[in-house]
């Protein structure tokens, strides 16, 4: 037996760090996730910001099922109906830039992990009463790194993911605070944007190499 929302919870946090991805074709977006995961960052968050966001959640879900590792999410989920769609289409997990209560009872209602974007202790206190396994510090640029240990005084129990503001540099560095699991935008897949998938699997493959360093 297998508890399905913490098998996916579990993919997520042991790759360290989840690649968000964008695109502003279905076509690039789908590559980008594609380039991520063949250099070794197999943990994507695909927005909903991307043209068929739901289709290509469902394309990437199904191609790579057999991957233990390999895990699909939805990201910039605002909306209940979003978080359905996404969830119909395969979406493992569901991020969000803010916390959103109806989000939050229908990814329990479905199993499905929820990582909504806190900026204050009051929306991390709500994220964690609606049953949020993992918070999203957002954006990590503005609050910077002393924000992950400040936030782990009162609330020692938050898994923590910081998005905005990471790259290679500083990956250790936001670890060392007490980050669970990291996401990287544009400083990974940048290049996408530019047709450029070999170097966004270059990337990943020096964001998983700067992992496996830092866990050991």
């Amino acid at each position: 037996m297998t508890l399905q929302k913490f098998e996916y919870l579990n993919r997520v946090v042991n790759a360290g760090v989840v690649s968000v991805v964008r695109g502003s074709t279905k076509e690039e977006a789908y590559k980008t996730a594609e380039a991520c995961i063949q250099g070794g960052v197999k943990a994507i968050e695909l927005t909903f910001t991307a043209p068929h966001a739901d289709r290509i959640i469902g394309e990437l879900t199904e191609k790579y099922q057999s991957d233990s590792e390999v895990v699909i999410g939805a990201g910039t989920v605002l909306d209940p109906a979003t978080a359905r769609i996404a969830i119909i289409a395969g979406a493992q997990f569901i991020v969000s830039p803010s916390f959103n209560s109806d989000v939050a009872k229908l990814c329990n209602l479905y199993a499905i992990p929820y990582v909504p974007g806190c900026m204050t202790p009051n929306d991390v206190q709500d994220a964690l009463s609606y049953g949020a396994d993992v918070i999203k510090v957002f954006p990590g640029s503005v609050v910077g790194q002393g924000m992950v240990s400040a936030l782990h005084g009162p609330f020692p129990q938050a898994n923590l993911m910081i998005t905005g503001g990471v790259n290679l540099e500083n990956m250790q560095e936001w670890f060392d605070k007490g980050a669970t699991v990291l996401g990287a935008g544009s400083n990974l897949t940048g290049a996408a944007s530019d047709g450029d998938y070999v170097t966004v699997t270059e990337n990943a493959k020096k964001y998983r190499a700067e992992i496996k360093r830092i866990k050991g």
